[in-house]
């Protein structure tokens, strides 16, 4: 796997779907989703059932690996390097609770781009 998008929430619900709806909407789905919430007391935990029937644990979304948990952390930090501890990937981009990508194209043209300069470098 080449790349893995890390979400970080907490307490940020509404945030949460704007970010969540973003990237499982991308035209690409060969990279892994994870979404790592520090326990939030609002309604964050629905929101990601509500998006991946499951949290604390792995499942597929539109042919796209999606990895959540749920569980007090330390802080930001802490929670991104859970996220970078649980990924695959070669590469990781945050996009955390509240962001959003550009477009429906921003994970494909990513990929086109890894992919190239990958190529370029074993020339």
């Amino acid at each position: 796997m080449k790349l893995s998008v890390i979400t970080i929430n907490y307490n940020n619900a509404s945030g949460l779907q704007k970010t969540m709806e973003s990237v499982l909407n991308q035209s690409a789905t060969d990279f892994e989703y994870i979404i790592v919430d520090g326990a939030s007391t609002d309604t964050s935990c629905q929101v990601i059932i509500d998006k991946c029937l499951e949290v604390n644990g792995e499942t597929v979304v539109n042919e796209m690996l999606v990895k959540c948990v749920s569980e007090v952390d330390n802080g930001i930090y802490h929670a991104m390097n859970k996220g970078i501890k649980m990924s695959k990937g070669e590469y990781v981009q945050f996009l955390n609770s509240g962001d959003s990508l550009a477009n429906d194209k921003v994970v494909e043209t990513m990929l086109i781009q890894l992919k190239t300069q990958t190529q370029n470098s074993e020339l």
